[in-house]
């Protein structure tokens, strides 16, 4: 949590700033000390939280004010890109780990799945169908659809652990989440 000049703290834009228990849960499945791409980071919750654990982070959102929460966090390195609009920017990079939460673009998912080195981690948690009952987002371009991760992943990642279900925390909505290995894990979690 960072202060602002008027001493208000700031959260991010969800109003949390907890990591999500699904990225807790599955983040030791990361190879210690690998470098991680958090995707759509916003004001960057995972990223702290991933880099205070030694990771080096890279941070990507096509919001920079949002990123400027990020400046002086050690361990994190922040890019403002339109990751819908723009060219993958890290179509030369590898990573141990990639977490993407609450942001869909269903054109990424080919980039992220290259993008993950052998042995790499994908924790992906987004918003899926149903979750129009509790609030935004409402548009179905936006929501899952009842096993899509699980059907991007088929054949491309090895799903360890999956979920489709309606949570409570940190605010009632429908949810899909999937942690999938790039192949065989290179150390023991």
């Amino acid at each position: 949590m960072t202060s602002k000049p008027d001493g208000m703290q700031n959260v991010g834009h969800t109003g949390i700033d907890a990591p999500s228990t699904w990225v807790e849960r599955f983040a030791g499945r990361i190879e210690p000390g690998g470098r991680i791409l958090d995707v759509a980071c916003g004001h960057g919750r995972h990223a702290r939280w991933l880099a205070a654990r030694g990771h080096p982070v890279e941070a990507v959102d096509r919001d920079a004010d949002a990123l400027n929460d990020l400046i002086d966090v050690a361990g994190v390195v922040t890019l403002a890109a339109d990751l819908e609009g723009g060219p993958w920017p890290y179509a030369d990079q590898r990573f141990a780990g990639i977490v993407v939460v609450n942001y869909l673009h269903r054109p990424l998912f080919p980039a992220l799945i290259a993008s993950l080195a052998p042995g790499g981690v994908l924790i992906y948690e987004t918003f899926a169908l149903g979750n129009e009952r509790y609030g935004r987002p409402r548009n179905p371009d936006f929501l899952l659809q009842p096993g899509e991760l699980l059907q991007r992943a088929h054949g491309r990642l090895e799903v360890i652990a999956y979920e489709h279900l309606t949570i409570e925390a940190p605010r009632p909505a429908v949810v899909q989440r999937m942690c999938a290995l790039n192949g065989a894990p290179p150390f023991s979690a």
